[in-house]
C-alpha cells in the first residue's frame, strides 16, 4: 500500500523536524515513536524536571481542518494511557508532565504546549 507508506514516511519526516525543534529549545530526546501495544507517542522529551509527551500532526490541505483538531478525545485518552505505561515501565516519578501538540500545516510549524490535561 504505497499511499499508507507515503503517509507514514511523511509523518516520520515531520516527527524528525519536531525533534530538531525540541533540541533547539534545550530538550533532550528520550524516545521517538514509543509504543505501548497499539498506542504510540511520537516524541518524549525532557528538560530539567519536565517531561513532555508530544503528538505530531501534519496536513497539506485545509480540507480536514487544522491538524490539531485531529487530536480528539480518543487520541488524548490513548496518549495519556501510553504516557502512564511509559512512566510505569521506565520507573519514572517526581517529574512535571506535559502533553504538547506540534503541527505542520503547509510546511508551517506550530507548537501548542500543554495542549490538554492528563485526564
Amino acid at each position: 500500500m504505497p499511499d499508507h507508506d507515503d503517509r507514514r514516511e511523511r509523518g516520520r519526516k515531520f516527527e524528525l523536524l519536531a525533534a530538531v525543534y525540541f533540541r533547539r529549545e534545550g530538550f533532550e530526546i528520550l524516545e521517538q515513536n514509543w509504543q505501548a501495544g497499539h498506542k504510540e507517542i511520537d516524541l518524549i522529551v525532557k528538560k530539567d524536571n519536565l517531561i513532555v509527551f508530544a503528538e505530531v500532526k501534519s496536513s497539506n490541505t485545509p480540507y480536514y481542518g487544522h491538524p490539531a483538531e485531529r487530536v480528539d478525545r480518543k487520541k488524548v485518552r490513548n496518549l495519556v494511557d501510553a504516557a502512564n505505561q511509559y512512566l510505569l515501565v521506565k520507573s519514572i516519578s517526581g517529574f512535571d508532565l506535559r502533553f504538547d501538540v506540534v503541527t505542520f500545516s503547509n510546511g508551517k510549524m506550530e507548537h501548542f504546549p500543554d495542549a490538554f490535561p492528563a485526564e
